[in-house]
């Protein structure tokens, strides 16, 4: 039996498969005072519904946006940076570079430095770029440094000195001094963090793992702890940014792997659903009661970067590449002085939450303009554990959105939606179409409780042929962390042409790093036999200033290691990037890196044979709901009683225990045997 658990922004959704492959599953509240208390809230739900036993659990995946959150928030812990003298501008120089998104805007700027200037002390060392000492370590400068930090109360100290990726032992001395002297901070090393060149990323990544590590170490110790006391012990294991999970030991230390973590999770159970429908091009749309986080997946894997960032600190770490912007459910709708509608960035969250929680909220929000125009069933809202107030919803939007710009309620509601939508459609298309994807080959899969609502309208913007809405899709995250394998990224910085890298030098360092992270898997209890090995390098052209990463086949012997094959693809991708290429040019080998994977028992959705369902017998009720021609009465149906090969049309709804799902006029839907609805946008046929 397995338990995935996804911290969201509004819910905490829990997912539970037994040995039978059956699902259940639960949202509850979040609970942001204690995150720990929505988790034990909804196990104790899960447990309740499925009638099972905790401690015939295999394994828990937990995944959490407590380390995003953290940064946005400007919440993280206190840090101080030790690092060569003479370098302790690094963070503020950056790349002397402005903001991407703000080039030509001169009222904004780069965020400030995690660590404040007068945080960061220069120590006596130096290594050169051959990793050879060059001045001795002077480990009374690193005293009198962490003395200062331990007056201040610093909680956390980041170790980052110039070349350690090539040679790391005095950032390990140095730590060994931060742990006599100050043992309580929570030490970072970059050579075990981002061991790889670029000296502003990997710094900046470094110090962002020691801003969150105390946040994260607290929050996981506090969770252990709750759980242990009730249920004994528990094998938890904690979603990473790359798709894969880790130990919670191993969370403690790399808390910069955890970025991104709920979001991965949806990536993941995006690539398993497009799988299964056959499809290798898939956009997830992911739209909780917060975000709205948009993954690509490409040949049937989610596409990754190893170049990821949060509000524009870098994060020089593997990770699934994932775009979020401010639209979810309880996204906050308002009028600018302008007269101008605007949807989000700012979000209500669950608490107080949108206007028709009647929990003090009193902003309209996407939730209540979905109410308002009735698409939205008060009284079978989250199963109907949580009633909504119509009136209530009415009244923010006729008070705040309505009145100001001379509509009636209804036209307001509608307004909102089409922002939220058309907000989401440009994301996707940053996303997708920027990079020069073509949306007609594509599949829109939905995640989240609220996108299914406005995933068919988005789809028919962007001309997106097919969406599918999987079960339990308002809890789809979740299914992504039962998917997802134990996973552990390695690299390590060579920077060599091809003619001065011999094949047995590449081979020795790709299986020193595969060595490495076996054995970190067996610690976690990973057989041998359930071990994947992935080799990569990242080459570019000699004198090129960027790389591409190459995959390469593993092999057990230099006879095996094919250089020239290398070759040919690096030259392909290439030509597929940049539409150049030259065979002639010398490659440089950067960084070696190799992922391995501890693989975990397979999810499979229960599937059924053909029964299509009379639609009248699966209709709940008529009902007028608000489209763009005015109000019209339509069916509401019930996804329960719908069989496989049933056939429906739009404009409709279906209602489900956790979501509710809007199709328009011109789209068809068929429920497949998975019981997936397969919505049709028959314009684009």
């Amino acid at each position: 039996m397995r338990i995935g658990i996804d911290v969201g922004g509004t819910f905490t959704d829990l997912v539970l498969m037994d040995d039978k492959g059956r699902f259940n599953y639960v949202k509850t509240p979040t609970t942001h005072k204690d995150l720990a208390m929505g988790v034990l809230n909804g196990i104790a739900d899960i447990l309740e519904i499925s009638g099972q036993s905790l401690q015939l659990t295999y394994s828990i995946a937990h995944g959490t946006t407590i380390g995003t959150n953290a940064i946005v928030e400007g919440k993280g812990s206190k840090v101080g940076l030790i690092t060569t003298e003479g370098f302790e501008d690094v963070l503020e120089i950056r790349r002397v570079a402005r903001p991407k998104d703000a080039a030509y805007d001169f009222e904004v700027d780069n965020p400030p430095p995690l660590v404040p200037r007068y945080l960061r002390k220069g120590i006596t060392e130096r290594i050169n770029s051959k990793g050879e000492v060059v001045v001795p370590l002077g480990e009374d400068s690193v005293r009198q440094a962490v003395e200062f930090f331990k007056e201040l109360g610093i909680e956390a100290i980041t170790i980052s000195l110039l070349f350690s990726f090539l040679n790391s032992t005095h950032e390990r001395r140095v730590a060994e001094i931060c742990q006599e002297i100050y043992p309580k901070a929570k030490i970072s090393l970059s050579s075990e963090i981002c061991p790889e060149f670029r000296e502003y990323e990997r710094t900046c990544t470094t110090v962002m793992n020691s801003y969150l590590g105390p946040v994260i170490a607290e929050y996981m110790d506090n969770l252990i702890k709750c759980l242990n006391a009730k249920y004994g012990d528990v094998n938890l294991h904690i979603m990473q940014s790359n798709g894969g999970s880790m130990s919670v030991e191993m969370a403690e230390t790399h808390a910069a792997n955890l970025i991104n973590s709920g979001p991965a999770a949806g990536a993941m159970a995006t690539a398993f659903i497009a799988e299964l429908v056959g499809s290798k091009l898939a956009v997830g749309a992911d739209m909780g009661g917060t975000t709205f986080d948009i993954s690509i997946i490409d040949g049937g894997v989610p596409r990754s970067t190893t170049w990821g960032g949060v509000t524009n600190y870098p994060i020089k770490l593997p990770m699934i590449d994932i775009r979020t912007i401010g639209a979810g459910g309880g996204s906050i709708a308002w009028v600018d002085e302008l007269g101008v509608l605007n949807v989000g960035p700012q979000s209500a969250g669950s608490e107080p939450g949108p206007a028709c929680y009647n929990k003090e909220g009193k902003l309209p929000t996407v939730t209540d303009a979905n109410l308002v125009l009735k698409r939205l069933n008060p009284e079978f809202f989250n199963e109907g554990k949580q009633r909504l107030y119509p009136e209530k919803a009415y009244e923010a939007v006729k008070a705040n959105i309505a009145e100001k710009m001379g509509l009636s309620v209804e036209e307001g509601a509608l307004g909102i939606i089409k922002i939220v939508n058309a907000n989401m459609a440009k994301g996707i298309s940053a996303s997708s179409v920027e990079r020069g994807y073509d949306l007609r080959e594509f599949i829109l899969v939905t995640l989240g409780g609220a996108c299914n609502l406005h995933a068919a309208e988005i789809a028919m913007e962007l001309h997106i042929p097919k969406v599918i809405v999987p079960p339990m899709c308002g809890v789809l995250s979740a299914v992504g962390l039962l998917v997802a394998d134990i996973q552990h990224d390695y690299v390590t910085t060579i920077s060599k042409r091809e003619q001065d890298l011999q094949p047995h030098e590449l081979l020795s360092k790709f299986q020193e790093l595969e060595d490495i992270g076996i054995q970190q898997l067996k610690k976690e209890g990973v057989k041998r036999e359930d071990v994947a090995v992935e080799w990569s390098s990242d080459l570019r052209y000699d004198g090129q200033s960027w790389e591409l990463n190459i995959p390469i086949t593993a092999v057990s012997s230099v006879d095996l290691l094919d250089i020239e094959d290398i070759r040919s693809n690096f030259h392909k991708a290439h030509q597929k990037a940049y539409s150049y290429s030259n065979p002639d040019e010398m490659l440089e080998f950067v960084n070696l890196r190799v992922r391995v994977n501890g693989k975990t028992p397979q999810v499979i959705l229960p599937y059924y044979s053909d029964a299509p369902s009379p639609l009248d017998k699966a209709e709940k009720e008529k009902r007028t709901v608000w489209l763009e021609t005015g109000p019209t009465e339509i069916p509401i149906y019930d996804l329960i009683l719908l069989g496989p090969k049933t056939a429906l049309y739009g404009p409709c709804l279906i209602e489900e225990r956790v979501s509710t799902t809007f199709i328009p006029q011109g789209c068809s839907c068929l429920v497949d045997k998975y019981m997936n609805l397969v919505i049709t946008i028959e314009d684009l046929l």
